[in-house]
């Protein structure tokens, strides 16, 4: 996967846009709920000069606000899942089928989610489509619906477009991304030499 990435310049972009966007709205959804849990509790404190000008401050649609931004980050994250292999899934019965079973488990299971992906997202670009033509709006930021629920396309034709990368990716070089939470990197040499020579400085560490 990386391999292909690095032979082109597009998936390159398109990778770090995706996760550029999934960094940029789970931190300022953060933020703006942090700034609005604040803002109610200082609030509600007897201070007169304080409270009088917070309650002035309208942030009713910070909620509504974090609401959306979540929901595109899932959106995009579920696909970001699929380029980086870690999407929960049980795979106990087909690593134990012969190479050829586990090979046609694997690329049937990637053509079915590419496929889920992509008539759900033809079913979201239909239903923006229809809320575009109405005045249909959301209560507290009155942004227009379909704005919000574009989400539901765009991030399902990418997730559907990450199952074919990877689809590709296998059928050509048998490599699967794969995440492994307790995995830890390589130490480098440097580091090596550096363990190696507190090693020795040790009380029976060796000369």
């Amino acid at each position: 996967m990386n391999k292909l990435n690095a032979n082109h310049p597009v998936l390159r972009g398109l990778d770090h846009l995706e996760e550029w966007l999934i960094v940029t709205l789970m931190a300022t959804a953060t933020l703006i709920i942090f700034v609005a849990v604040v803002h109610r509790y200082a609030s509600g404190m007897h201070i007169p000069w304080l409270q009088d000008r917070l309650i002035r401050i309208n942030l009713s649609w910070a909620q509504e606000l974090c609401i959306f931004m979540f929901v595109w980050m899932a959106k995009f994250g579920a696909a970001y899942g699929v380029r980086k292999g870690i999407h929960v899934g049980i795979d106990v019965l087909v690593m134990r089928l012969p190479p050829r079973g586990k090979r046609a488990c694997i690329l049937f299971a990637l053509s079915a989610g590419a496929f889920f992906t992509a008539v759900v997202g033809t079913l979201g670009a239909k239903l923006v489509w229809g809320l575009a033509h109405t005045e249909q709006v959301s209560s507290d930021l009155e942004l227009p619906m379909w704005w919000v629920y574009l989400c539901v396309p765009l991030g399902s034709y990418l997730m559907s477009f990450r199952f074919l990368q990877v689809l590709w990716t296998f059928a050509h070089g048998g490599e699967l991304p794969h995440h492994d939470a307790a995995q830890t990197e390589r130490l480098t040499t440097s580091e090596e030499e550096a363990i190696a020579v507190v090693n020795r400085s040790k009380p029976g560490g060796g000369s």
